[in-house]
């Protein structure tokens, strides 16, 4: 039977470079928990979402990918949602070496899932 994918999106973490991510470069592993918050004051986008390993931000949800998980987040439906980094890339350009995976939490008994696509 063919079961829905729970992946919301699959992104490079966008700022990672000007925020404290350097700090924690130990801790961000492949399979890592990381925190979403919506950031609805943000000046450049309004939409903002912000990615937080142990209470240090690291960077954003790109604006691109932002919408529809903002919008959960600002209305408080942010436990059901899991992110965890998805890639570790030291050789690549700082913006593109580390990305997240967003995905609905599945609180259903039994069921498979689909792989999110990497970028």
């Amino acid at each position: 039977m063919y079961d829905k994918g729970r992946c919301m999106t699959s992104c490079n973490i966008a700022g990672f470079t000007y925020y404290d991510g350097l700090d924690l470069l130990d801790k961000l592993q492949v399979g890592t928990s990381v925190s979403l918050k919506a950031e609805p004051d943000n000046p450049y986008d309004p939409e903002a979402v912000v990615i937080f390993l142990e209470g240090t931000k690291i960077g954003y949800i790109p604006r691109t990918e932002n919408k529809t998980i903002h919008w959960l987040l600002y209305f408080g439906h942010g436990d059901i949602l899991e992110t965890k980094i998805s890639k570790r890339n030291l050789e690549a350009n700082p913006e593109n070496q580390f990305s997240v995976v967003v995905k609905i939490k599945d609180n259903r008994v039994s069921g498979g899932e689909q792989p999110c696509s990497e970028q």
